[in-house]
């Protein structure tokens, strides 16, 4: 359906443009044949018309062909504008260099601005009760979770600025925020090898990276990205990225983790320190490794190393290190409609006695020092690419996690079971464009304290 309405835009514009080619076409002719004399002028008549006796009359006609051919050579070049601009409409949206497709962008611009977008807003019915029959206490709530803008500017082929700004939950005196999600320039070498500074996101897992709301399944993202690994997670730094063959790579150095955010339940999120005021006593590697040389086949894995005690010392005196070590491994895999993808996360916290000391944690308060979880996720668009061959997209799917953010303690302390958690996703997925979508899913949330609460989820989203 949008194919053909893009079709009959397409004609519209030709014919119009025609049109007014061939109405200048038959203007200039009857100009012409009126102003030509019907019978042969006079010496005298040509002379008193062109002013000087004896001189050939003024080239008017070959003035009003020239004219002419200026003006058709103008149509020409506005047809061809107007298709190459077509062209460029109907081109879906790519991702570039381990970005999500609306903020690559600025890749596709030979020199200029670009900006993009995406958005989504959710609302979610929680159950009142919880998984042992206690009252949930959770109320319903619809929020616009997230309003980004991409901006980007290339001066060159080689030199480009790319940057996401996000207004979270609408309005800043009800808890929303306004951040710079990342800001970087790059210097576009080779495709072996690239430099890129600023600030960027940390190059793990699925999410991380690409985080649109019409290029994951679900109206939440799953949360073993964003606990174990800790999505949206962005920081100051900067280093190399390519492809070789089939192969992609991103290499950065970072500021490292604050320790003293860490958790018992959230893990690891919140020492995320966002490039604001980052402290920097401790820095981090991180990257990731992606091999593409199978069809529809992805396969990869990331890492972050690097200190979080970032010059913190406990009451007792001791200096906290707090060595971070996470990684992933991951797989996808497409065909026609399917789509299949696993995960694997796994990270060890150094110090986690002495960072508990700092924090005044005891008991099953603890924080990890071994958070691990792992999903794995199908989903099938019967519409869009699968059985029906349309351009829109229904996809139901399901999706299946565990994660614990104790999944070891220190000695002399517990874990708790409220924090070994299992989630089941079950939802559909309705694109009427690649750039907009339509979800629903019910979560059951379960854990071995037996707390959990489910819940529907509606949301809507868009990207451009």
């Amino acid at each position: 359906m949008n194919g053909g309405w893009r079709r009959m835009k397409r004609m519209k514009k030709r014919v119009i443009i025609l049109g007014l080619g061939g109405g200048l076409a038959w203007s200039s002719v009857v100009w012409s044949s009126e102003d030509t004399p019907a019978e042969p002028a006079s010496q005298d008549e040509r002379a008193t018309s062109s002013g000087v006796e004896g001189e050939q009359p003024a080239s008017d006609e070959q003035d009003r062909l020239t004219e002419l051919e200026r003006q058709v050579q103008l149509l020409g070049e506005e047809i061809e504008r107007l298709q190459l601009g077509q062209v460029a409409e109907e081109q879906p949206l790519e991702g570039r260099y381990g970005l999500a497709p609306s903020a690559s962008k600025i890749y596709g611009v030979e020199r200029g601005a670009a900006i993009g977008g995406y958005g989504e807003a959710v609302l979610q019915g929680f159950s009142d009760e919880n998984d042992d029959g206690s009252a949930s206490g959770r109320l319903n709530q619809f929020d616009f979770l997230r309003a980004i803008v991409y901006l980007g500017y290339k001066w060159n082929e080689r030199f480009l600025f790319n940057s996401e700004l996000e207004f979270e939950h609408a309005a800043t005196d009800e808890g929303g925020s306004v951040s710079v999600e990342f800001a970087y320039v790059d210097f576009l070498y080779r495709p072996a090898l690239n430099l890129r500074g600023g600030m960027v996101l940390v190059p793990m897992g699925f999410v991380n990276e690409l985080h649109e709301p019409t290029v994951f399944y679900g109206s939440n993202r799953p949360q073993v990205e964003t606990v174990i690994i800790p999505s949206t997670w962005r920081e100051n730094g900067g280093g190399v990225f390519g492809e070789v063959g089939p192969v992609t790579y991103r290499s950065y150095l970072v500021a490292g983790l604050d320790s003293a955010g860490f958790s018992s339940g959230s893990g690891l999120r919140g020492g995320r320190q966002k490039g604001s005021r980052s402290l920097a006593e401790d820095f981090a590697w991180t990257g990731r490794l992606d091999l593409t040389g199978f069809p529809g086949f992805l396969v990869g894995g990331s890492f972050f190393i690097g200190g979080s005690g970032q010059g913190d010392i406990t009451p007792t005196g001791a200096s906290i290190d707090g060595a971070v070590h996470l990684l992933d491994v991951h797989a996808q895999y497409n065909f026609q409609g399917l789509q299949l993808r696993a995960l694997y996360a796994a990270s060890t916290v150094g110090d986690a006695e002495l960072i508990n000391e700092s924090l005044g944690l005891t008991g099953n308060a603890s924080i990890g020092s071994e958070l691990a979880g792992w999903y794995l996720e199908a989903a099938y668009d019967f519409m869009g690419r699968g059985a029906f061959d349309s351009n829109w997209s229904v996809s139901p799917f399901v999706r299946y996690e565990e994660f614990d953010t104790q999944a070891k303690v220190p000695p002399g302390y517990s874990r708790n079971p409220a924090n070994d958690r299992s989630v089941v996703t079950l939802g559909f997925e309705f694109q009427p464009l690649t750039s907009v979508v339509l979800k629903v899913d019910y979560q059951d949330y379960g854990n071995q304290a037996g707390t959990g609460t489910n819940q529907w989820n509606f949301a809507v989203g868009y990207q451009f």
